[in-house]
């Protein structure tokens, strides 16, 4: 099978969907696929598309998208028509412009296309803090489903929290549930290491990683200090980076300006490599997140051993890793993390123990597996009639 990506720049750094369309084409390709990709270029990456589009500075919020670590393509449509004569199967990373016209060429051409649903129209419009807008999110909504979704014939969706809010959208094509997927590591179970600080000086460490934006909402987890016991020995890690990476700054600094912290939090980009020693050093890991499809960063952390206490909400399906209501807590409650908080750090025997349980947890999410079912799915598509 031959199989086109269209992503609106597949090679973008500190991007967590193109990061997840770079993986899955790789292991597609291990897997015998041949995949292709139309996408606007990178001038950092040196890795380029096959199929390069001109990119498209977007007026007025240019500077914003940029800021999230995206960026989008331009339609050229004889590049298109180009990469979908080639496919057998076209793939849509994302429903925007790009996708709309694609989606309209690949169904004229009678080629087969599919689509993975990646994120909400509230991710957009939180940044605009318009995230509860009806006016903005249901017209938008309504648009990716009829313009691509729509023109589909399977949808992969990362969660069942996705394909039960798909249903009560009545999109059409059969969705199947398939998570995008992550490299766990090998070899964890019930005897290996658990995340912990074991500081000598009594601190606790706590991390939590994701973009610096406002529907990722790590101000909750600074605002939570002001109620934990415990915010004096605390030791915070920020990782990542953002369009909102300063505010978080300014308020950490007035929490440590206050009293409340005594030790400066700590904020940066990391590696993978980077980041797991720094889990490995941790004793919770916070995610507060109030739009998520799925939130694998979550899972890289805790598979490792390291608990977590995790935001819930109807537009957040990361809950769905919690192994109790102890590492959960209502998304935007301050007070409520900080309780959760304090238990996981009052009880330390009750803490590693429940570590143990999160060792190895990641093979569920084994990118392999997901893969095996994509395949699967695409030749599924292969086999269906073209009745539009």
């Amino acid at each position: 099978m031959k199989v086109l990506y269209v992503v609106n720049n597949c090679y973008v750094k500190g991007n967590g969907l193109s990061a997840s369309a770079q993986r899955t084409i790789r292991y597609l390709r291990e897997a015998g696929l041949e995949v292709k990709v139309l996408s606007g270029l990178d001038e950092n990456n040196p890795e380029k598309p096959d199929f390069i589009l001109p990119n498209w500075k977007v007026p007025i919020f240019d500077d914003l998208i940029h800021k999230q670590g995206y960026s989008f393509a331009d339609i050229d449509r004889e590049v298109i028509q180009q990469a979908i004569d080639w496919a057998d199967i076209v793939h849509l990373e994302e429903p925007f412009l790009l996708q709309m016209e694609v989606a309209r060429m690949t169904v004229k051409s009678g080629k087969r296309l599919t689509a993975t649903y990646h994120l909400h129209p509230e991710n957009l419009f939180s940044s605009i803090h318009m995230r509860k807008n009806p006016l903005l999110n249901g017209p938008t909504m309504g648009l990716w489903r009829d313009s691509v979704f729509n023109k589909c014939l399977m949808i992969q969706c990362p969660t069942e929290n996705v394909r039960r809010r798909l249903v009560k959208w009545h999109f059409k094509p059969e969705l199947r549930v398939i998570t995008n997927g992550m490299l766990p590591h090998e070899g964890l179970g019930p005897d290996s290491p658990i995340c912990a600080s074991d500081s000598p000086d009594g601190t606790f460490r706590i991390v939590t990683t994701g973009r610096f934006s406002v529907e990722k909402d790590q101000i909750t987890l600074l605002k939570a200090m002001k109620h934990s016991k415990y915010a004096d020995r605390i030791r915070l890690v920020f990782a990542g980076r953002g369009p909102i990476g300063d505010s978080l700054k300014k308020k950490a600094a007035s929490l440590v300006s206050k009293g409340i912290l005594k030790y400066e939090p700590d904020f940066g980009f990391h590696s993978l490599d980077e980041l797991e020693e720094i889990y490995r050093k941790s004793d919770l890991y916070i995610h507060c997140a109030t739009v998520e499809v799925e939130g694998l960063s979550c899972m890289e952390a805790i598979e490792l051993g390291l608990v977590p206490v995790i935001a819930t909400g109807k537009l957040t399906a990361t809950a769905q890793y919690a192994l109790s209501e102890k590492s959960t807590y209502r998304a935007r409650n301050a007070k409520e993390l900080a309780k959760r908080i304090d238990y996981w750090l009052d009880h330390d025997a009750l803490r590693r123990a429940e570590a143990k349980l999160y060792l190895g947890m990641g093979s569920e999410y084994d990118i392999h597996k997901s893969i095996d079912k994509l395949v699967r799915m695409y030749e599924d598509v292969m086999k269906m009639a073209l009745e539009r």
